[in-house]
């Protein structure tokens, strides 16, 4: 089963983003927790946020997703990390 979690509208450039969210895909989620605990950028403490939220999404009982059954946390993956420009701010130069 798949379990998301998003985080928008961060206010971070795409391209320092991107190199850590390589680092922790395809691995276990503890694995990737453990990965970006030691990271010393700033998008690592976005991207713990994102997967300790997902953990969470997981774990919840009333999810939809999760239809009654019970799910072992230490066995989920990070199978998808994607990390996408957002909004710019516009300046004018007087």
């Amino acid at each position: 089963m798949a379990y998301n979690a998003s985080y928008r509208f961060a206010r971070i450039s795409a391209t320092k983003v991107r190199p850590i969210a390589d680092m922790v895909r395809g691995k276990f989620a503890d694995e990737a927790l453990e990965i970006l605990k030691y990271q010393p950028q700033r998008g690592a403490r976005m991207l713990e946020k994102v997967i300790r939220s997902a953990l969470g999404n997981a774990q919840d009982p009333d999810n939809p997703a999760n239809k009654g059954r019970t799910v072992n946390v230490n066995s989920l993956v990070v199978s998808d990390a994607q990390v996408d420009g957002g909004p710019m701010f516009k300046r004018v130069r007087p």
